[in-house]
């Protein structure tokens, strides 16, 4: 019988061989290598072509292979495809050339029309300190330090707030332009544009219809319409009521109370940055009598008066903090009335030597968020409390519990703001966190003031805007401008009916106006944002 001998042997020992050795692709020999396939020629013809190339890419690829064999290239230079592909590049560039698309390109970019304060450039500083480099306390088996709480949450807002915002010292401030050298002067031409003689023109109301196709005729300034006036969030814009030259006053967050003349190109093209104050410029306005007056009120608690002639920032009155709201109490401008966050409201002469007040009086609310004086019967006082806008007359308050004339109700979340018409005062506007805007017949005082129309509005900003606010006309008794929510972004023009006589809108204009105002004589409209620019619109 034979012997059967293993598959695999060595010397007559049999070789097992491991999986991974049986996956080992097979060796073959020179000889092996050399014999034809005979299956070869048969799957020639059924094997896919390559897609023909340009003749241009033919060329270039035939070009190439002759480099190479000329000058000994190296393997690892452009393939086939990379080849394609530049060509492919090539040919698109050529296309685009030839449609003009490039060029169309460049004209589409709108043209930079922001003026204003330039930002400032950080200093590189070289730090030479080396930190020690940081290691646990547990590796080396040492106590940790042990840390004292930090303060309730709503003690810390408020100390943050006293420590951050040192309140300037009592007295005059010097007129100094931060955004200018030290050592420099006003400008003259500002004390001239201060300092100009009013023409008073009696011009004819415009009829409604007048009135809309001059809201028309007003667009943004392509020139330079819009401008970095402070330096950041704007509380309070106003007009200077010359009619020459377009200036204009903003007052931001920080206590900074910017100048912009439209038509000059002092300090930052035309912009002067000044810092009376230190926390938010709430209110300002121009003395309607004294147009050299521009009057700022801060949270800080003071209120100042701009002397361009001096070059200095008074001191009208000032408390400890929490200044809101003022308004003119006498023709001549001489007596004011503010309001603060606690719920006081102050009578302040300022032909009376000191910064302290009259009289102050006390009212049955938290807080005060704004005081607006009638304009033809000055005794009336009307104050936007909590949820309900509340008339005084000035004759008649007491230290505390004082009765009001009249009362507008139907608010029913907190008042951003109420505003007599500035012709008559026939009419109230106020604006309510409850998304409408109200429109009363204040007439006749009565004891509850009727409502006329009532305008569903978003006027929710939430906390990094300013509170919107329906600000009248100055020129019209029946119009006012309120920003808007809405996108595109928009200012808008109601008339005390309801009816939206006009909206502006601008490319440019991508941010929302919370703070209006209109020019008091000339066909002109101010808004400003949460970034310190400020938009004009002219005709």
């Amino acid at each position: 019988m034979m012997e059967m001998k293993p598959a695999n042997t060595k010397n007559g020992v049999p070789v097992l061989h491991s999986a991974k050795e049986g996956c080992k692709p097979k060796k073959f020999t020179p000889d092996e290598v050399l014999v034809p396939n005979p299956s070869f020629k048969e799957n020639q013809g059924t094997k896919r072509k390559r897609k023909a190339l340009p003749l241009k890419v033919e060329g270039i690829i035939e070009k190439v292979k002759e480099e190479k064999e000329d000058k000994n290239i190296q393997p690892g230079s452009l393939s086939i495809y990379e080849l394609e592909r530049l060509e492919n590049i090539r040919q698109n560039q050529v296309f685009l050339s030839s449609i003009k698309l490039l060029e169309a390109k460049q004209d589409l970019k709108p043209e930079k029309t922001q003026r204003g304060l330039k930002r400032q450039k950080l200093n590189k500083v070289a730090w030479t300190e080396i930190l020690p480099p940081r290691k646990s306390l547990r590796i080396q088996k040492k106590e940790a330090e042990q840390l004292p709480l930090p303060p309730e949450p709503h003690r810390i807002y408020y100390e943050a707030e006293r420590i951050e915002h040192a309140r300037k010292p009592e007295g005059p401030i010097s007129m100094k332009p931060i955004n200018m050298e030290e050592d420099s002067s006003l400008p003259p031409e500002l004390l001239k544009l201060w300092t100009e003689d009013l023409i008073k023109e009696e011009k004819k109301e415009l009829g409604l219809e007048e009135y809309r196709s001059t809201l028309k005729s007003m667009e943004l300034s392509k020139s330079g319409g819009v401008a970095k006036v402070v330096k950041s969030r704007i509380f309070s814009v106003a007009f200077h009521p010359c009619s020459s030259h377009l200036l204009m006053a903003a007052g931001d967050k920080f206590g900074g109370v910017g100048l912009w003349n439209l038509d000059s190109d002092m300090g930052d093209e035309g912009v002067l940055l000044f810092e009376p104050h230190v926390r938010p410029v709430a209110c300002m306005a121009f003395s309607r009598s004294h147009p050299t007056d521009l009057l700022t009120l801060s949270y800080d608690g003071t209120l100042r008066s701009t002397d361009v002639e001096k070059a200095v920032f008074d001191e009208v009155y000032r408390i400890k903090d929490g200044l809101r709201t003022f308004d003119f109490l006498s023709h001549d401008c001489s007596t004011l009335v503010t309001g603060d966050w606690y719920g006081d409201i102050a009578i302040v002469d300022r032909r009376t030597p000191g910064t302290s007040h009259e009289s102050l009086h006390s009212l049955d609310t938290k807080t005060v968020r704004c005081v607006h004086v009638h304009p033809v019967q000055k005794q009336y006082i009307m104050v936007a409390e909590n949820s309900i806008v509340s008339i005084y007359d000035a004759r008649c308050l007491k230290a505390s519990s004082s009765k009001p004339v009249s009362q507008l109700y139907g608010h029913s979340k907190s008042i951003s703001s109420a505003y007599f018409s500035p012709g008559t005062g026939n009419r109230v506007v106020t604006t309510c966190l409850d998304n409408n805007i109200r429109i009363y017949d204040t007439s006749e005082l009565t004891s509850r003031a009727p409502l006329l129309t009532s305008i569903q509005q978003n006027l929710i900003t939430g906390r990094w805007l300013s509170k919107l606010q329906a600000v009248w006309d100055p020129k019209r008794d029946d119009c006012f401008v309120v920003g808007s929510m809405q996108r595109p972004r928009r200012v808008q023009v109601f008339h005390e009916s309801g009816q939206l006589q006009h909206f502006f809108q601008d490319p440019e204009m991508t941010t929302v106006l919370s703070v209006t105002a209109f020019h008091p004589t000339r066909n002109a409209l101010l808004g400003g944002n949460a970034s310190g620019r400020l938009y004009v619109f002219t005709d």
